[in-house]
């Protein structure tokens, strides 16, 4: 069994392209059709081989308020980890990331929040 595809859900889909792309650096596996929606998938260029990021239309109501009730209580959609934190930070921050603090270590990781401007908050880690 392997992970292929994971999901995160966007409030607009083509505006979580441009973000996921164009700020983070991700590059563009799958764009189809799907109804009303797309297939989208995106992948982090020194991320594992073969794992593409869904971004999941959030076409269901109940999705809606799951993703809302996660993002008020301050809890992160998903993670995704650095080999330099305090570089990625930088870089993003320069680029108009909206960040939820600094980097801080907790135990054995560092690790900030930030906003996709997408409904998501996403934590970015970097194992010790």
């Amino acid at each position: 069994m392997q992970l292929k595809f994971i999901s995160v859900m966007v409030d607009d889909q083509s505006k979580a392209l441009k973000f996921y792309t164009e700020v983070l650096g991700f590059e563009k596996m799958s764009d189809l059709p799907f109804g009303e929606y797309r297939w989208l998938t995106v992948t982090a260029p020194d991320g594992m081989a073969g794992v593409e990021l869904v971004l999941e239309p959030m076409a269901f109501e109940p999705a809606r308020v799951f993703q809302k009730a996660l993002f008020d209580a301050g809890v992160p959609a998903t993670a995704f980890i650095s080999t330099d934190i305090h570089a990625e930070f930088a870089r993003l921050k320069a680029a108009g990331v909206a960040f939820r603090g600094e980097p801080a270590v907790m135990g054995s990781v560092t690790v900030v929040l930030f906003e996709d401007t997408c409904g998501n908050l996403i934590n970015l880690v970097q194992p010790a």
